[in-house]
């Protein structure tokens, strides 16, 4: 697959390429440019060649490719009657509070974090306390241990909501982190909901780890949340799993969807198979890329861009970029909005104390980065900035 490959997206519906005027590169929400497997889009024409599309029932053999693909990459033994489908990832943590929580219980996540995890509390009725995770001078996070346990003592937390990869510091937790989290949500009877949607999305030298494949008393206690959409770059098209190996939780889940949330399309389902199924060898490709990228993007931001911080993403493809020390105005997203015209996600969407960040993300072809970075170093320039 060619990755250099500019492919006009902005003559279709992405949202991506529409959002800003047309004179700004979108370097935003959490899509690739990159265009999908082969096999995931000859699957679709198969699909859509058939030519009737009633409704519809998961294919039958999804299940076993999930269970099959959780035990190989993560040594993860589930059974099939674990496995469920719901529209997307954010449906599924929604859906999770609304099944286990009550109005006015508390809500624990660690921030800063993907913006839906800060509106779902307060959406179902919920209290939301904010975890900081520690930000070291070189951009790099890790948990406050201590801080968690004693936020989840006095608010009387019924529900974690984790980010694993971590979305947008770019952490994949090790074994003890995770372990510890669980541990203390099980000492204190919370339940976990992990969002591992980028957990495909890993580069050299790094793990992911599900956090219920760590105990069985830590699985019965968890509900998992994964997709192919953003491994594959099939997020349009609605289709994420759900793994919950407790039978009383899955119950209570199911009840909350019911009459509210069906599983995904056909077509959405169709393209989660043949991605599973067939298109590993374009991840591995892609992450080639990505990987690549990111290396190339921390030299940059190095060497050109002296007060702007960039920890090397152990996970996804999405820079956090610190632009603390420049104090750019009116902030930095609106700089680079207005200044050079590069649109990128603003930080204070991910927490209150992220006004500071934007978050770059770098899965596009490399000239388009290019010129990006280009167009933001010489803004900085133009302006005083450096």
């Amino acid at each position: 697959m060619n990755f250099d490959e500019i492919i006009d997206r902005r003559s279709s519906e992405s949202l991506k390429w529409h959002i800003y005027e047309e004179d700004v590169l979108p370097l935003w929400v959490a899509d690739m440019d990159f265009r999908c497997a082969d096999e995931v889009v000859n699957a679709l024409h198969e699909r859509v060649d058939h030519g009737i599309f009633g409704y519809g029932l998961p294919p039958k053999d999804l299940a076993k490719i999930i269970v099959d693909r959780l035990q190989r990459l993560y040594n993860w033994n589930i059974s099939e009657q674990h496995v469920s489908y719901v529209p997307g990832c954010v449906t599924g943590f929604n859906l999770a509070l609304r099944a286990f929580c009550q109005p006015g219980d508390a809500v624990i996540i660690q921030t800063p974090v993907y913006p839906p995890f800060l509106s779902a509390p307060a959406d179902a009725g919920l209290r939301r306390v904010d975890n900081q995770l520690i930000k070291h001078p070189d951009g790099y996070y890790e948990i406050d241990f201590d801080l968690f346990e004693k936020q989840i003592i006095e608010n009387k937390v019924k529900l974690f909501i984790l980010c694993n990869p971590h979305n947008p510091v770019g952490r994949v937790f090790r074994r003890a982190e995770l372990q510890r989290l669980a541990e203390i949500c099980l000492k204190h009877d919370v339940i976990i909901c992990s969002d591992d949607i980028h957990c495909d999305l890993i580069y050299s030298g790094y793990h992911h780890i599900p956090v219920a494949s760590l105990s069985p008393e830590i699985a019965a206690r968890t509900i998992t949340l994964m997709a192919p959409s953003k491994t594959y770059n099939i997020a349009g098209l609605h289709a994420s799993v759900v793994i919950i190996e407790n039978p009383q939780l899955y119950q209570q889940y199911c009840a909350a969807r019911h009459g509210l949330v069906s599983n995904p399309g056909v077509l959405g389902l169709t393209a989660a198979r043949a991605a599973y199924l067939h298109a590993d060898p374009w991840l591995q490709e892609v992450m080639d890329y990505l990987e690549h990228t990111r290396d190339w993007l921390f030299e940059v931001v190095k060497t050109q861009f002296p007060g702007i911080r960039m920890a090397k993403p152990e996970g996804t493809f999405l820079a956090w970029l610190d632009c603390t020390d420049l104090h750019l105005q009116p902030s930095p997203q609106q700089f680079f909005i207005e200044k050079a015209r590069v649109g990128l996600n603003d930080g204070k969407d991910f927490g209150t104390q992220e006004k500071e960040f934007v978050r770059f993300n770098f899965a596009s072809p490399h000239t388009v980065l290019v010129e990006a970075v280009d167009r933001m170093r010489s803004a900085l320039i133009k302006e005083g900035y450096l």
